[in-house]
């Protein structure tokens, strides 16, 4: 792939503007899915396709330039790719069958969902495989993974997608078949947030730009705070209108302790 530093850089700083609009915004306009979907947000589809439709480009799109790349078995780059992709195979492949209900999401955010992850595939492929401006320690092999950040880095990665993992299968466990009522999550790290399984995604993506120090992944985490803070604290308010402040007591957003 044909591309300067300069270019690139430029790339991030719009990604990162982007980014800031989005956090802005999201504090005034309810991302229409879940339990905000509204009918104006016009045609929706089933969640399950949706979410495939949705996540799958990412995953197909780092896979082609990662193949394509100058030399894409080499540590630690293969494992970089790997962990990613670990991520949004479970996200693309697994998450949406394991859903349960007929809920829906609106073309709309399918579509906005869809041009992001194309980018986002596109910038951390060319901050890992392209442009690393780490190159030099990129090729340390294994001896890579013993550095205190590629330790942290692992660790953090790893337990953000523990939290992830367990707070979505809380979710999904809040009913019995056949109830249609709501119920406020408490288990797990939703003992001190009300939106532990955006907490876990967020650890995750720091744990991996602390792992690659790669400024793509920087921006990546960035995003994530951008899309997921609001949202998180439009779920607080939610709960807090529908169980009442006393049921939701003293958990934060998604930041324990803090917000």
């Amino acid at each position: 792939m044909m591309i300067t530093m300069e270019i690139f850089n430029c790339f991030l700083i719009a990604m990162s503007f982007l980014g800031l609009l989005v956090f802005v915004a999201l504090y005034f306009v309810k991302a229409g899915y879940g339990v905000f979907r509204t009918r104006s947000w016009g045609i929706s589809i089933p969640n399950k396709t949706a979410w495939v439709l949705m996540e799958a480009p990412v995953f197909f799109v780092l896979f082609y330039l990662w193949i394509t790349s100058e030399n894409p078995f080499s540590i630690p780059v293969l494992i970089f790719f790997l962990l990613f992709e670990l991520h949004y195979f479970q996200r693309s492949f697994i998450f949406p069958f394991l859903m349960k209900g007929k809920s829906r999401m609106p073309l709309t955010i399918v579509g906005m969902g869809v041009v992001f992850n194309v980018l986002n595939g596109i910038m951390q492929a060319l901050g890992l495989f392209y442009l690393p401006v780490t190159d030099t320690v990129y090729s340390g092999g294994w001896h890579y993974f013993v550095s205190p950040h590629a330790i942290l880095g692992m660790l953090l990665f790893f337990l953000g997608m523990g939290i992830n993992l367990h707070s979505d299968y809380v979710i999904r466990n809040l009913r019995q078949p056949g109830d249609t009522r709501h119920y406020l999550p408490t288990r797990g790290m939703f003992k001190y947030v009300t939106s532990a399984n955006y907490l876990g995604e967020l650890i995750e993506w720091i744990g991996f730009a602390l792992l690659t120090i790669s400024p793509a992944a920087g921006v990546f985490v960035w995003w994530t705070f951008a899309n997921l803070v609001p949202r998180a604290h439009a779920i607080h308010q939610h709960y807090r209108k529908e169980f009442g402040t006393v049921a939701v007591g003293k958990r934060k957003r998604i930041i324990p302790f803090i917000y």
